[in-house]
């Protein structure tokens, strides 16, 4: 099995952050067939690139601006059977790679049904250590595995981008990553939107039924989270904008398997973490109360988003048709 590793980048600003991720590529204890590093509209950081790693495949993205047109570019660009994503402010463990393969190599008594792999992320906090403050009900905010999702290896809805693998047919044949979602560097109107894998994989197992997606605890990263993602403040809109997101993929591909996962996380985990912070407060440990309080107001944002999102396609009507001719 060929195995491509993609890492999407977009800013000088993470130059030390690409050396870790790329560093831990060449560190797999399974090479992969290429590694590809798409650059998201900057010719500046392209040209650093080149002249860097040379030994890396390095291409512009072609598509529209964002983290969606980012890994369209790098599919169409490589040559492996499998395409894996990893974030460019994240580092693979050394057999990241080589779990991936296990869980979708037929010749390791995989299940060829499996089209995409997730691994487990895993905070690396810039602050030093976790908020007290911060409820792993939605580490989700800051692009890791929350509580929540599943613990151990067994079929999902939908993998996380940041630390994913697909088979490259199965992405192509769809028309890989709507370029309407995903998170994407805009003007003033940015906003740290997600769900763009949420996306695909449901229209991925829409169109091709029997289609699986595989969590794989073995595939694992640490994703960084710098001080400001540890504020309230990047929590609150980090929530909003993931129910704007929502809003989008349930018009793409219905309330129904758009929001499954969703339910259940707000109707059994986040209540259930509620009760865990109020029990903790109680047995002496006062931040409970603020990881309670969180996942309330967590919730409530997010809500509140997907609300609004809604609200906003209603009156778009027609001209909403397909998040490709979304208006962020």
């Amino acid at each position: 099995m060929r195995i491509s590793v993609v890492i999407c980048v977009y800013t000088e600003d993470r130059w030390d952050d690409i050396g870790a991720a790329v560093r831990s590529v060449r560190g797999q204890r399974r090479p992969p067939e290429e590694l590809i590093l798409v650059v998201d509209h900057n010719p500046d950081l392209h040209l650093r690139l080149k002249r860097e790693y040379t030994d890396a495949i390095v291409v512009e993205n072609t598509h529209a601006q964002g983290l969606s047109g980012g890994k369209n570019t790098g599919t169409e660009t490589a040559t492996g059977d499998v395409v894996a994503f990893l974030d460019d402010d994240a580092v693979a463990d050394a057999g990241w790679l080589e779990a991936f393969e296990q869980a979708m190599s037929e010749r390791r008594g995989a299940n060829p049904a499996v089209v995409g792999v997730g691994g487990l992320t895993e905070p690396l906090w810039g602050t030093g250590a976790r908020p007290r403050w911060f409820p792993e009900e939605f580490d989700w905010t800051v692009g890791c595995t929350y509580r929540g999702l599943a613990a151990e290896r067994k079929p999902i809805r939908n993998v996380m981008g940041g630390n994913a693998a697909f088979r490259r047919e199965a992405v192509l044949s769809v028309g890989g990553f709507h370029s309407g979602l995903g998170r994407s560097v805009q003007g003033r109107k940015s906003r740290p939107l997600g769900c763009e894998e949420t996306e695909f994989c449901i229209r991925l197992a829409q169109r091709r039924p029997g289609s699986i997606m595989m969590f794989e605890p073995d595939a694992m990263i640490g994703h960084r989270v710098p001080a400001a993602r540890a504020t309230f403040r990047y929590f609150r809109s980090r929530c909003y904008a993931e129910g704007l997101s929502k809003a989008l993929v349930a018009r793409s591909v219905g309330a129904g398997d758009g929001l499954s996962s969703e339910r259940a996380h707000a109707f059994k985990t986040l209540p259930m973490g509620v009760l865990r912070g109020a029990g903790e407060a109680l047995r002496g440990d006062p931040a409970g109360l603020a990881r309670a309080g969180a996942i309330v107001v967590g919730l409530a944002w997010t809500t509140w988003g997907y609300a609004v999102g809604s609200a906003r396609l209603r009156l778009r009507g027609s001209r909403a048709d397909t998040p490709d001719h979304q208006e962020q």
